[in-house]
C-alpha cells in the first residue's frame, strides 16, 4: 500500500548537510518546495487523467539544477573536498552552469563550466552575470564532448579543481530523492500514478523513481528519449553505443520508453505559452510525453495522476529559433 501523505511534512526541512550553507548564504534557502501546478487546459484530449507539472524554473538559478548542485557543493565543503581555494568545474548545457555560478559564486568559489557553442545566449549571459568562466565545446561532436574536455583540464591539473561531477555523483540524485519526490508525493495528497522524465544527468529520474517507487511500488515511470540529432538541450540519447550513459542513472526503473524529437518539444512549448506556461524546450517535451500516457490511459478507461517537470523558463531561448513564429 502506497505512504499516506499525511505521513510526510507539508515543508520538509533541509537536509542536515545543506544547512550551514543556507546560514552563510540565506537566499540559497529559496530554493525547492517549487509549486507544482495542473495542466487543465488540455483535459479534453484525455478525459479522466490529471497532468501535474512542477514548475523548477521558480528556483533562483531558474532550473531544477539547483536543488543537485546545492546538495553535491555541501557535500563537498563539508568532507573536504571542495577547499584550498579549488575552482569549482562541471560540464553542462546551461542550466547546472547557471546553479553552479550563482550558488559556487555565492559562497565565494571560482566556477569554470564547459558548455557546447551551441548554448543559448541567455545563458551564457547569466553565467557570466555570476562571474563564471566559460569554456566551449563544439556542438558537432556533441554533448559528451563538453564531459571528455572537463576531464582532460582536471587531468591537466588537479590540484587547481574541484570536479563536481554531476554524472556520477550521488549527490545528484540524493537531492532529489529527499526533496523533489516527497514534494510531490505531498502535493499530488499521494495519487500519483505516473511521472514522466528524460534522462539528463539521470539525477532527477533517478532521485524521483526511486522516492516514489519506495512510497508506491505500483507507481510507473515513463522514459523519455530524444533523437541523437538535432536533439533537445538538456535531454540526452542513449540509443546509440557511444553515448555517455551516466553513472548514477538507474534505467532499471523504467517502465516504458517513449520516442520524442525536438519539433514535438517546440510545439508543446508554444503551446504552453499559450496556456499560461513559459517554459523551454525539454520542458516542452516532457508535458507532450504526459500528455500521451495520460491519452493512453484514457484510450483504455484508466484513471491516472500523470506528473512531469517544466525544467526551466522559456526566456532562457529568446536567441534560439524556439519561439520563432
Amino acid at each position: 500500500m502506497p505512504m499516506p501523505p499525511s505521513a510526510i511534512p507539508v515543508r520538509l526541512p533541509p537536509v542536515a548537510i545543506v544547512e550551514p550553507l543556507l546560514e552563510r548564504v540565506p537566499a540559497l534557502g529559496l530554493i525547492g518546495n517549487t509549486p507544482l501546478v495542473r495542466i487543465a487546459s488540455f483535459e479534453a484530449e484525455h478525459p479522466g487523467v490529471e497532468v501535474w507539472a512542477k514548475c523548477e524554473f521558480f528556483n533562483p538559478g531558474g532550473s531544477l539544477k539547483d536543488r543537485p548542485v546545492l546538495r553535491m557543493l555541501a557535500e563537498a565543503l563539508a568532507d573536504g573536498r571542495l577547499s584550498g581555494g579549488r575552482t569549482i568545474i562541471d560540464s553542462s548545457s546551461g542550466n547546472a552552469g547557471i546553479a553552479y555560478a550563482l550558488i559556487g559564486g555565492a559562497l565565494g568559489h571560482g566556477v569554470e563550466i564547459v558548455i557546447p557553442d551551441n548554448a543559448s545566449k541567455e545563458r551564457l549571459k547569466r553565467l557570466a552575470a555570476h562571474g563564471a568562466t566559460i569554456t566551449h565545446t563544439s556542438a558537432h561532436d556533441g554533448y559528451d564532448e563538453a564531459i571528455r574536455h572537463v576531464r582532460r583540464l582536471v587531468a591537466a591539473a588537479p590540484e587547481r579543481y574541484f570536479y563536481c561531477d554531476q554524472y556520477s555523483n550521488p549527490g545528484n540524485w540524493r537531492a532529489h530523492y529527499d526533496t523533489t519526490a516527497n514534494e510531490i508525493w505531498q502535493q499530488t495528497e499521494g495519487r500519483v500514478t505516473h511521472f514522466v522524465f528524460g534522462v539528463g544527468t539521470g539525477g532527477t529520474l533517478t532521485g524521483i523513481g526511486r522516492r516514489l517507487r519506495e512510497l508506491n511500488p505500483a507507481l510507473c515511470i515513463e522514459l523519455l528519449i530524444p533523437d541523437a540529432f538535432p536533439g533537445v538541450e538538456g535531454l540526452k540519447p542513449l540509443g546509440s553505443p557511444g553515448d555517455h550513459v551516466p553513472e548514477i542513472l538507474d534505467m532499471t526503473l523504467a517502465s516504458r520508453t517513449w520516442d520524442v524529437d525536438e519539433e514535438e518539444g517546440w510545439r508543446m512549448s508554444q503551446r504552453l505559452a499559450r496556456a499560461g506556461l513559459f517554459a523551454g524546450q525539454s520542458s516542452g517535451v516532457c508535458v507532450a510525453t504526459a500528455l500521451r500516457v495520460a491519452r493512453d490511459l484514457a484510450n483504455k478507461g484508466e484513471p491516472g495522476v500523470v506528473v512531469t517537470v517544466l525544467n526551466d523558463i522559456g526566456e532562457r531561448y529568446f536567441s534560439t529559433r524556439l519561439w520563432d513564429q
